[in-house]
């Protein structure tokens, strides 16, 4: 270790891992991952304040050292030096070793951020391939943890996907091409109350993890004890937990250099191909992330044979992430039935019987839960959905205040893929699939004289700026001769993700059993679609003599699915302040994130029987200018078009709610001129 990176470590000292309470399965699965870094990885997923970024962080401490060669940027390794390395050719020397790395990507990093990049001017007018290495080439042969991945924006994700599956990262830049060997452990963070991660990206985490805060008095008191003690005097805490750390480090440096003596019988690797194929997991990559986590568990635990314990310890945290079917479906694994299938297993002889610790958690002084292991979290028992005072939505069949008894939750019908509704214009917020926007990336659609240094060179404009000047300048032979005024930088167009608020009418009037089911299998269609599309999404509901917002903006449409499927009916309508509640939420939210553009769906069939029809067209000319679709809910055979007399006067757009089905593709609404 570096004086610098001492010192370093003595000005910003991480919370031991040994010294953090309960999340065991955490904790195993990224000892699992330090044991044996093929096996890909882990997603840990869970409510705010878990100590989530904690754990992850305090990881490094404990990975073996690295060797590299002396003054290679790209951390190569003597032993085998990466012949394509941007700082190669090397020469066989000795190397210097140094801590395993430990690189956090920010979600608001840049492209070039991440992966690095040229410098334009230098290689045009110089020649000169002159590179400047991002966060993968730091990350190589460490870890890279994002924190709040599911926030990261997509051209980063691409990025990711790209260099964890070929172990390589390369920069295009207009004919100039680098290359160098990222391989990383890859380490993500998140919320799902604040959206989902890609299908893609989710299936390169080889393990995922669900972390809640323990219900157990005494271990919640612990870890105030133990945080309160480190924030008083971190050295000294840190220091206190030395010898474990250092025991716990010598372990997993065991454990890494017993994998390869590991052996996987026939019946384990039946086992695994057993278990997958009846738990319906996507492709193969389930099989081998399962297979390399039961060697790595096996190995950890100090055996020479995978047995069925250490392939139900790895399906356990492989497989849960994998069993998705769509966006809707929480991540989750049927022990009782992984139990049943692996008792069909045949049991290899006990290569250990000595072991004491078959469950593979760290020793080393790390304290367990008060009964031995971590405590089972209770129920939560104000989980569901809330209202704007923050009081819970009451259960089906039960009346929240101010409702009648007669409220009821219909089913939902199944979601249906929905038409395509997008906001006119030209935006600039962040990248999606919905609307039209120019966007780092997309297609080039013109160029501009950079603001500062230029990131996207459009070669032809450059080349039609220097031109006119080179006899001026004196040029004699066949290069061109270029300044820094004549580059020019590409714009682009792609498209952006909006913010996509729906307004549900949840009265009476909609209380009817088969017309809700409708609505909300309809409103489903929507909300996968908005994920599908990277959107925000909000949901406001009006009914009795109130509006609620049942759902802040959130980029989380499992939640808006859930608080959709619990909706209860009944009561009046109060159409005008759903409107008023729907134009507050906008006007929020148009401070908080001024860049993304709207888009409201009202769900409604016009009718307004708390307040009046002309308060509700009062309110409405509020959200006057915003880009809104209005699905007219009205059956019968008689007719009053209230629905459309409101899209109207809104401006908006009005469809019949069997209309919203997409049955020839995508069809493209609420065209208008830039």
């Amino acid at each position: 270790m570096t004086r610098a990176e001492e010192a370093a470590k003595v000005r910003d000292p991480r919370y031991p891992f040994t010294a953090i309470v309960g999340s065991e399965d955490l904790k195993l699965a990224l000892i699992l991952n330090a044991v044996s870094p093929g096996v890909g990885g882990v997603l840990v997923r869970g409510e705010k304040g878990t100590a989530k970024s904690t754990i992850v962080r305090a990881l490094a401490a404990l990975l073996p050292p690295v060797e590299v060669v002396r003054g290679c940027r790209f951390s190569c390794d003597p032993a085998a030096p990466d012949p394509d390395c941007p700082d190669g050719p090397h020469e066989a020397a000795p190397g210097t070793v140094r801590p395993a790395r430990l690189v956090e990507l920010p979600v608001g990093a840049s492209e070039d951020r991440l992966a690095g990049s040229l410098d334009l001017e230098r290689a045009l007018t110089e020649g000169v391939k002159a590179f400047e290495p991002g966060l993968l080439a730091d990350a190589h042969r460490g870890v890279l943890y994002v924190d709040e991945v599911n926030l990261l924006h997509d051209h980063l994700v691409d990025l990711l996907l790209d260099a964890a599956a070929l172990g390589t990262c390369y920069v295009e830049r207009e004919g100039v091409s680098v290359r160098h060997a990222a391989r990383f452990l890859l380490v993500g963070t998140m919320n799902p109350e604040e959206g989902e991660l890609r299908p893609q990206l989710l299936d390169r985490f080889g393990l995922t993890v669900e972390v809640r805060a323990s219900r157990e008095v005494s271990q919640r008191a612990e870890v105030v004890r133990r945080r309160l003690a480190f924030e008083a005097d971190p050295a000294a805490f840190t220091a206190s937990w030395r010898e474990q750390e250092r025991e716990l480090a010598a372990r997993i440096a065991e454990a890494r250099a017993r994998v390869a003596e590991v052996t996987l019988p026939d019946s384990a690797l039946h086992g695994i191909a057993t278990v997958c194929a009846a738990f319906e997991v996507d492709g193969l990559r389930a099989d081998l992330v399962t297979a390399r986590a039961a060697i790595a568990h096996a190995a950890w635990r100090g055996g020479t044979t995978v047995t069925a314990e250490d392939v139900r310890e790895a399906a356990r945290l492989a497989l849960p992430h994998r069993r998705r079917r769509d966006p809707f479906d929480a991540p989750g694994l049927d022990e009782s039935k992984l139990d049943d299938l692996l008792d069909q297993m045949p049991e290899e002889p006990d290569d250990d019987p000595d072991d004491d610790n078959p469950g593979g958690g760290p020793e080393g002084g790390q304290e367990e839960g008060p009964d031995g292991g971590p405590a089972e979290p209770a129920a939560d028992p104000t989980g569901g959905p809330t209202n704007q005072e923050g009081a819970p939505t009451p259960p089906a069949g039960e009346s929240a205040p101010g409702q009648t008894g007669r409220d009821q939750v219909a089913e939902a019908d199944p979601a249906r893929r929905a038409r395509l509704f997008t906001v006119p214009g030209l935006g600039a917020g962040a990248p999606g699939r919905r609307s039209r926007a120019a966007t780092p990336l997309g297609r080039v659609t013109g160029a501009r004289v950079p603001g500062g240094r230029p990131t996207s060179l459009h070669l032809r404009a450059t080349v039609e700026a220097a031109a006119p000047y080179q006899v001026e300048r004196g040029r004699s032979g066949p290069g061109l001769l270029l300044r820094r005024e004549d580059l020019r930088e590409a714009t682009r167009e792609g498209r952006e993700g909006n913010l996509v608020l729906f307004v549900v009418d949840a009265s009476g009037s909609m209380a009817a059993r088969k017309r809700m089911s409708a609505v909300k299998g309809a409103v489903l269609g929507l909300l996968l679609d908005a994920y599908q599309r990277r959107d925000k999404i909000g949901l406001v509901t009006f009914r009795g003599a109130r509006a609620d917002l049942v759902l802040p903006p959130t980029s989380s449409v499992e939640a808006g699915a859930a608080r959709l499927r619990e909706l209860p009916t009944g009561g009046r309508t109060p159409l005008a302040a759903g409107l008023l509640r729907a134009a507050e939420v906008l006007r929020v939210e148009r401070l908080r994130d001024p860049s993304r553009r709207p888009l409201l769906v009202l769900v409604t069939d016009g009718r307004a029987t708390s307040g009046t029809v002309e308060e509700a067209h009062r309110a409405a000319a509020l959200l006057a200018g915003v880009a809104t679709v209005v699905v007219d809910c009205e059956t019968g055979h008689i007719r009053l078009g209230l629905a459309d007399s409101l899209a109207r006067r809104m401006g908006a757009r009005a469809v019949r709610l069997d209309d919203l089905t997409d049955l020839a593709g995508v069809v493209r609404d609420r065209r208008a001129a830039a």
